[in-house]
């Protein structure tokens, strides 16, 4: 058990559920974000399921022989990282984009600023062009 702890502590570091930053330009970056799955498992079995008293056997009448139990055991652990987003930064912006999105709605409510802004935009451009021409 010590072991395949040792082994999982040495595996997970911050990097691993975090990433390292990918500079795209000078005005963006991307920094993914992973899941960590792990499970760890071990056992042991002392067969027939006898005790130490059992073994403890007199030899003859003087000498104590004592026999060694018989012992079965093991350990193992999986392990399994996804991403499951990415953070994009762009100038003053930062956006989470999920690698999958659950449904439709998740999806346009990702994009319901920039959807604003972009009306907003065409309206002040709009407005402006009204302006000029009276």
């Amino acid at each position: 058990m010590l072991t395949a702890m040792e082994s999982i502590r040495n595996m997970i570091d911050v990097n691993t559920i975090v990433g390292e930053t990918i500079v795209i330009s000078d005005s963006v970056s991307i920094i993914p974000v992973s899941k960590l799955r792990f499970g760890l498992a071990s056992g042991g079995s002392e067969f027939n399921g006898e005790t130490t008293e059992n073994y403890l056997k007199k030899h003859d009448e003087e000498e104590l022989i004592q026999y060694k139990l018989p012992f079965g055991g093991g350990a193992g652990v999986g392990a399994s990282i996804s991403p499951i987003a990415f953070i994009v930064i762009q100038g003053d912006t930062v956006k989470l984009l999920p690698v999958e999105h659950p449904n439709t709605i998740d999806k346009l409510l990702d994009y319901t600023p920039d959807i604003i802004e972009k009306i907003e935009s065409i309206c002040n451009k709009k407005q402006k062009v009204e302006n000029n021409s009276n």
